[in-house]
């Protein structure tokens, strides 16, 4: 069982990354934070000052168009922040 899925790479992530050292990823439903935190530290080489979670659930939409009622689901996620110490970094480019 993979715990990390994948990095989040969108502006405000980037942002985040550059001004405080922090790192967002999506990371398996079912982890806790002790074992994000040995994943990132595994992965990347890094030591990891804090990690914060953020659970988000499903989704459901439901639009009515010519066809009838139309109903759609987005699956729910887990995220992570993860705060790394003082003059860390993580590179996610370096093997493209």
């Amino acid at each position: 069982m993979s715990i990390l899925i994948k990095p989040i790479i969108t502006e405000k992530a980037t942002n985040d990354s550059e001004l405080f050292n922090r790192y967002t990823f999506v990371v398996d439903k079912k982890a806790n934070k002790l074992e994000i935190k040995g994943a990132v530290e595994k992965a990347y080489g890094v030591s990891i000052a804090s990690v914060k979670t953020l659970n988000y659930p499903i989704q459901r939409n439901t639009k009515f168009t010519k066809k009838g009622l139309v109903t759609g689901i987005k699956s729910g996620y887990k995220k992570a922040i993860v705060q790394l110490a003082e003059g860390e970094s993580i590179d996610f480019y370096n093997n493209l």
